[in-house]
């Protein structure tokens, strides 16, 4: 069961890092909630986003089956190169959270029926996904390394964490419409947070896959 245990930890700072930005725009994609535009276009569309971006790190899991943990372990690099790079960056946290909360609409929208089926076919459902995939792109950079590291069982773990957490987001977002001002506090603190996570995750994948090892070699080989 330690494996477990490892695992989730693993599972949860990943969903953590890479998806608390989610906030941002969910919680603007609901302040824009209309009869046209419901909760479900929004929740349906962060999922397809997600999705997206799982299928396309998942050549990184089956690169690990072939080529040797200990050589995969180098991507844990990645991560930790983007989380020192957000630890330099000079992003503006609170212009960041302006920009999403003047989008916020206190209008109670109307109640308008649609099935799930017409739901996967409108246009404003992939208009989420589109905005997920975009806020997302450089996660790929660090499922890659984590999903190559990961057996079957583990990978099982991490994504169903992952999945969950995107659920999660999508809650609490919809209720921070109700309560915008939390929304500076989230930013402000979990922005601070998620880059050491990050150079943690990455430390822990190269630790995993006993990348280590390799240090004589590479030693050797630059001599």
């Amino acid at each position: 069961m330690s494996w477990l245990i490892g695992t989730l930890i693993i599972g949860i700072s990943a969903a953590f890092a890479t998806t608390f930005d989610d906030n941002l725009y969910l919680t603007a994609f609901f302040g824009k909630v209309n009869h046209t535009f419901r909760p479900k276009h929004i929740i349906i569309g962060e999922f397809l986003g997600f999705t997206a971006l799982v299928f396309a790190s998942l050549p990184g899991f089956f690169g690990g089956l072939v080529i040797p943990h200990t050589w995969i372990g180098l991507l844990g690099f990645l991560p930790v190169a983007i989380g020192i790079n957000h630890l330099l960056s000079r992003e503006n946290d609170e212009e960041a959270v302006q920009a999403v909360s003047v989008n916020l609409n206190s209008a109670k929208p109307q109640r308008h029926k649609k099935s799930l089926l017409a739901t996967l076919r409108d246009p404003q459902t992939y208009r989420v996904s589109a905005v997920t995939i975009a806020n997302g792109g450089n996660n790929i950079g660090i499922y890659v390394p984590l999903f190559a590291s990961s057996n079957l069982p583990s990978l099982g773990v991490i994504l169903s964490v992952c999945y969950f957490t995107v659920g999660l987001w999508c809650f609490l977002s919809y209720n921070l419409t109700r309560n915008p001002l939390m929304l500076p506090i989230l930013a402000r603190y979990g922005r601070k947070v998620f880059p050491l996570v990050l150079i943690w995750l990455g430390f822990s994948i190269l630790i995993k896959s006993e990348t280590y090892l390799l240090l004589p070699s590479i030693a050797m080989f630059s001599n």
